[in-house]
């Protein structure tokens, strides 16, 4: 599926019912005919015997007519708002027959939604939300347009389903964080936010797909995308494989989210204040082709009493509160800290240079750990089976880092071949990994990997004539390089190359901040 492009959007953190953010919130759920969903909260364990409590309810709004139209992501801080002064407009958004809602897999976020808000009073919260899409459903049916009505039904994550539809994954890093904490973090911000804006930019492209068959149009107008303004997915999509800093783009989009909300939970957005003036001016009168999408396409979640008791399992509970239990969380506990001589220890036959295999859960630290200097490698397959992870950490003399608690499981697991991530966010597992194994990073370490394959540079740099000649075929190379002075390095395993420029500055500098080499 084509790369879409993606439309500018603003976002509004909502903390109290007295700020025009609210006012802002509660207008554009009576003026949006399309809306996303999605929430968060705290994790926790499942054989907990009641619902978590819902820390932030993200709705993600097309908003505007056809001559300005414009989207916004409000963010409500339920921990903060009065709930019962969101219970009676987000009832009606979420059964108003004018508005369709977008979900991925939402009827578990509905019922922890509900259970929250009945928790402080607002009872009988909510039990039902129509019309509804579910995006799983939409990527289906794009997916059969292309391979065919015959083609099997697909699982997919929302991550991967935006990779192939918008051309751009989202991070899950900050999935598993603390909700509940406050202030929330600028990461947890731009998460939460793309998170829901995701759901409309996917249906837009089913929209437009369909609508080129014939079947239906659902009119939407693309916004212009002004400089001062950039959509998210411009950033992203800028992403180039030379790039050494992986992360670059996400600070920049991270940036606009600065831009767009307030650094205090109860400071005043002017631009909110301009947006209510301007939907004031305009009337949500769903189209004839919207009335075809829903009764076409349209769905709807409904609660069931069953769905309001959290389900415990026997045989769950047992697990926990027998010896058995205990017993299989000590096992976990023992791979925690590590103890004892490394794989690649010379008293063990290793060669002393430090190793690691990064699963998929910790893929990204693969790569801050090639940035130092590290030898990281990741899974030969996509989809590695348990057993094929510990052959190739047995057979490379690697450490397997993970965070999979069923990984840890398996019986034939030895001492000092697995390590398990306890941080979440990739520069606090670099430094996990740099303090339990006492790794020794200099400054002329860094950056001397190749981020993309994990294999070394040639020892002697190539001239810019040979760089060129170097990558026909192969790597384009900037034309603002051809004048400069500069030296290229070449990867012997992958042939990648690379050259010190913007980026690589910014890498190093970065690199030195977080391994704090410069103290």
């Amino acid at each position: 599926m084509d790369s879409q492009i993606q439309k500018p959007f603003k976002v509004y953190l909502v903390s109290s019912p007295d700020s025009p953010e609210f006012t802002l919130l509660t207008r554009s759920l009576t003026q949006s005919s399309l809306v996303g969903l999605d929430a968060e909260w705290k994790p926790v364990r499942t054989h907990q015997s009641s619902f978590p409590d819902v820390s932030l309810l993200q709705i993600a709004c097309q908003l505007g007519g056809d001559s300005e139209p414009d989207s916004a992501v409000f963010l409500l801080d339920l921990l903060s708002i009065p709930l019962s002064s969101l219970w009676k407009p987000l009832r009606e958004m979420l059964e108003s027959p004018e508005t369709l809602k977008l979900g991925f897999r939402f009827k578990q976020d509905l019922i922890y939604l509900s259970s929250t808000f009945c928790s402080h009073g607002c009872d009988p919260g909510f039990d039902k939300v129509e019309p509804y899409l579910d995006i799983t459903s939409l990527y289906n049916l794009l997916y059969h347009k292309k391979h065919g009505q015959n083609a099997p039904k697909q699982t997919k994550s929302l991550s991967n389903i935006c990779m192939e539809v918008l051309g751009f994954p989202l991070s899950k890093e900050l999935q598993c964080s603390d909700w509940s904490c406050r202030p929330l973090t600028e990461e947890q911000i731009t998460y939460a936010a793309m998170d829901a804006h995701c759901l409309v930019e996917i249906f837009n492209v089913f929209n437009s797909k369909v609508a080129n068959t014939g079947d239906f149009l659902l009119k939407t107008t693309t916004l212009s995308n002004s400089k001062e303004n950039v959509g998210l997915k411009e950033l992203f999509a800028k992403h180039d494989s030379n790039d050494n800093v992986l992360g670059m783009q996400f600070c920049e989009a991270l940036s606009i989210v600065r831009e767009t909300i307030g650094s205090d939970a109860g400071q005043v957005i002017p631009s909110a204040e301009r947006t209510i003036q301007r939907l004031s001016c305009s009337v949500n009168v769903p189209s004839d082709e919207f009335l075809k999408i829903v009764k076409k396409y349209g769905d709807r979640i409904l609660l069931k009493e069953s769905d309001r008791r959290p389900k415990t399992s026997k045989k769950k509970a047992k697990k926990w509160s027998s010896t058995n239990g205990i017993s299989n969380v000590k096992h976990l506990e023992k791979f925690d800290d590590w103890q004892g001589i490394p794989p690649w220890d010379p008293s063990v036959g290793g060669d002393g240079y430090p190793k690691f295999l990064c699963d998929v859960m910790v893929e990204g630290l693969a790569k801050h750990l090639r940035c130092v200097g590290m030898d990281a490698a990741i899974p030969y397959s996509k989809k590695p089976e348990q057993r094929e992870l510990i052959e190739q950490a047995q057979r490379e003399k690697r450490v397997l880092l993970t965070r999979d608690a069923k990984l840890l499981r398996y019986e034939y697991l030895i001492n000092n071949q697995i390590y398990k991530v306890k941080s979440l966010l990739k520069n606090d597992q670099l430094l996990e990994v740099i303090e339990a194994f006492q790794l020794k990073i200099s400054e002329d370490q860094l950056m001397s990997r190749c981020t993309k394959c994990n294999g070394r540079f040639i020892q002697k740099p190539l001239s810019t004539e040979e760089a060129i000649e170097a990558a026909k075929g192969f790597q384009k190379i900037p034309n603002c390089l051809f004048n400069k002075n500069i030296e290229f390095w070449q990867c012997m395993d992958c042939h990648q190359l690379y050259w010190e420029g913007t980026q690589y500055h910014n890498a190093i500098q970065k690199f030195i901040d977080v391994c704090k080499l410069s103290d």
